[in-house]
């Protein structure tokens, strides 16, 4: 009896290990099969179809144009990167001074807020006409787009942040005299990264997208190397192949992206955080 018992345990642990081990796999090679299955799919379309090429490329030919044309879609693709990583930066510095700020003075709150989310729920393409009369230096202009785009998520998030501390802790603060300070910085700070870090990865995406959208609204006017603007001018050449490639970069970009502040904020929370822990058990 005392056997049966101990190998009931072992078996569980064992299967629960294999359960582990299989989903940790299937994680990774879930999507591979899928992107590989939906590549496949798209080239088959195209050979049984017979579509010609400037109307719909094969993932061949759009990973053959890629290579050809990397000297071209190589700086633009830096180009769109640096301007969306500028953006994020600025976001953050701006979206979480302001939220400190808030979480300091009601009165700041009430007077500022309205006008963040009016520059959230206004479309980008409306106001960078604006911008760029107004702003001499395209490559401001685009960086001020990009920001329009990625502030609200670090605001928004980090001020929900700051108002979501434990009851208990924060009277406990009071009880001893903490200072606003102290409570802000030992307290507030602390239980507000979970949040500021999840604006975070929606901001990253989010710049990269205004970054795009700013390009092609300044169009022939803009800086004239980043990815949309390559985008823009293979479509006036027809040169589909061009499009497509500049496209999947701009997509392995925001993967990348997402990839980078998704590592950041596992590591950040991964030892004390639940939903960091969840992850590891």
């Amino acid at each position: 009896m005392t056997e049966a018992r101990t190998q009931i345990p072992d078996a569980e642990e064992i299967a629960r290990l294999r359960r582990a081990r299989a989903e940790k796999t299937g994680r990774w090679l879930m999507p591979l099969l899928t992107i590989a299955l939906a590549l496949a799919i798209w080239d088959r379309i195209v050979v049984w179809n017979e579509i010609p090429h400037y109307i719909l490329p094969g993932p061949g030919l759009v990973a053959r144009t890629l290579v050809e044309d990397w000297a071209i879609l190589g700086p633009a693709t830096w180009v769109t990167l640096k301007i969306a990583m500028m953006a994020l930066v600025v976001a953050v510095i701006g979206g979480v001074s302001l939220a400190v700020l808030f979480s300091l003075s009601r009165w700041a709150e009430m007077s500022f807020y309205p006008f963040a989310v009016i520059l959230q729920v206004t479309p980008v393409v409306a106001i960078a006409p604006l911008i760029f009369i107004y702003v001499e230096n395209r490559t401001i202009g685009l960086l001020l787009c990009a920001w329009i785009v990625a502030f609200f998520p670090i605001l928004s998030n980090t001020s929900l942040g700051l108002r979501s501390v434990d009851r208990n802790l924060a009277d406990l603060y009071r009880i001893y005299g903490a200072s606003r300070w102290q409570r802000l910085i030992h307290l507030q700070l602390p239980s507000a990264l979970p949040y500021f870090l999840g604006g975070l990865r929606i901001a990253g995406g989010l710049s990269l997208i205004g970054a795009v959208v700013a390009e092609y609204v300044a169009g022939t006017a803009g800086i004239g190397t980043g990815l949309a603007f390559r985008i823009l001018e293979a479509g006036y050449r027809l040169n589909i192949p061009r499009m497509f490639a500049a496209l999947v970069l701009i997509a392995v970009l925001g993967v990348l992206i997402f990839a980078v502040l998704s590592l950041i904020s596992h590591l950040a929370l991964r030892h004390w955080h639940e939903s960091a822990l969840k992850k590891e058990s």
